[in-house]
């Protein structure tokens, strides 16, 4: 199954609730399958972002469209998510949207001895993408690429634990 052909048909039908398809993941499994879309807005400009009335509306579509063509053989289920914080990356062009980020790689050989990468995104040149890893620069083309996210920056999102005030004092120190 050509997943990238199968996101261009879904944001062709998604096209008229202003969402467009990032990417799809079929698992496949002998019980039963899963065909996860990922959603995004058509336009940013306006500062809406995916909801689940979005997810909603996007799955009645999308079921309605894979009932009547038909493109996957076998029993799947049908997930429409919204990309999250940790984003997977498709395609180069959506690299290039996260250069100067941190990323997670799993490169379909080894690259220089590893599959797995994590590190800041420096650069994204057509389908050439440039890695720095662990003190490394690691160059790869994109369809070297198995799967990628990004790693979401917790401090920057607010999510790290802020030391309590007041209280008691840590052990070892006395209170003036």
């Amino acid at each position: 199954m050509d997943t990238q052909a199968l996101a261009q048909r879904f944001t062709e039908i998604l096209a008229d609730l202003r969402l467009e398809c990032i990417g799809v993941e079929f698992s496949p499994s002998q019980g039963q399958s899963t065909l996860r879309v990922y959603l995004d807005v058509l336009d940013h400009g306006d500062g809406r972002e995916v909801t689940l009335d979005d997810c909603e509306a996007a799955s009645r579509e999308l079921s309605a469209m894979l009932d009547v063509e038909d493109p996957i053989p076998g029993h799947y289920v049908l997930e429409v998510s919204s990309p999250g914080i940790d984003r997977p990356l498709f395609n180069a062009a959506q690299f290039a949207k996260v250069v100067g980020q941190e990323v997670k790689i799993l490169l379909k050989a080894p690259l220089d001895g590893r599959r797995r990468l994590r590190g800041r995104l420096v650069k994204v040149d057509g389908e050439q993408v440039t890695l720095e890893a662990e003190g490394k620069t690691f160059e790869f083309e994109h369809a070297a690429v198995e799967s990628a996210r990004v790693v979401p920056d917790w401090a920057a999102l607010g999510y790290v634990p802020q030391p309590k005030r007041g209280g008691k004092p840590p052990a070892g120190k006395a209170a003036k």
